[in-house]
């Protein structure tokens, strides 16, 4: 799946049990940023390692995308960070003691050196440093771009919620293209109650998580009662209901209508 800084969900696809979860990744990725560069969008992309290869990297430098992920490490990538590898000395510290160093670096497998950035951690406690690194065409601070790429979080965030509220994960179909259906569907409700917490509910009101807004508003004891022209959303009186559901009615109204 690809998501957006907002936590929407842009591109999903199904795949076989016995292929990588990264294979034709360009399939999925290409024509998204294709998309959003026509609607005049700056494109930013940022992914864990399963994406880091070198069909990759061509691809979002010819498109013009800023870009940063992460790399395994290897016997040759330590070398060129060896003086953040040492402690200094003294006394431990309690918070983290954080170190950043970027660096040309250049795989076999890559046509041209580009730029890798490293972060290495010591905790109290722990006798061997935390090593991350990154390969990015931004043009930032090594801490900085450290900072765009732990953004992604955000993203596995969405996926957290997304399982967990609206189950996408249980796909108990037999046939591949019914659970490609359903994991559609799934993606739907996921947006529409992302953009529900967002765009519909007063900024004065915290809705949570998905989970929690389902439960506070959805889950409150409601039936739908069908007739010949309406169907009717019948909810449990509550204080907390009012306000949620009628702010998000009110919301809706004072959209504008299309012209024409």
């Amino acid at each position: 799946m690809r998501f957006n800084r907002a936590g929407d969900g842009l591109a999903a696809k199904r795949r076989p049990g016995n292929v990588h979860r990264a294979d034709e990744g360009e399939a999925l990725l290409l024509p998204e940023i294709a998309r959003q560069q026509e609607l005049g969008k700056e494109v930013g992309f940022r992914a864990d390692a399963a994406l880091a290869k070198p069909e990759i990297y061509a691809a979002l430098e010819e498109r013009g995308v800023k870009y940063a992920l992460r790399i395994p490490a290897n016997d040759r990538l330590p070398r060129d960070i060896e003086a953040l590898l040492t402690r200094s000395g003294g006394r431990p510290r309690h918070k983290p003691l954080v170190g950043y160093k970027g660096f040309l670096y250049q795989a076999e497998s890559w046509k041209t050196a580009r730029r890798g950035v490293a972060q290495v951690e010591f905790h109290a406690g722990e006798r061997f440093p935390r090593v991350g690194f990154i390969v990015t065409n931004r043009t930032l601070p090594s801490r900085a771009g450290v900072r765009f790429y732990n953004k992604r979080g955000t993203a596995e965030q969405g996926i957290k919620e997304g399982n967990q509220a609206v189950k996408r994960t249980r796909l108990s179909c037999q046939r591949f293209r019914s659970k490609a259906v359903r994991r559609g569907r799934s993606v739907l409700a996921d947006n529409l109650g992302n953009r529900w917490r967002r765009l519909a509910l007063p900024s004065r009101i915290d809705a949570g998580s998905l989970t929690s807004l389902q439960q506070r508003l959805v889950k409150t004891g409601g039936r739908l009662v069908k007739h010949a022209r309406y169907d009717w959303l019948l909810l449990a009186e509550s204080h907390l209901t009012r306000r949620l559901f009628g702010s998000r009615v009110r919301r809706i109204a004072e959209l504008p209508l299309p012209a024409g």
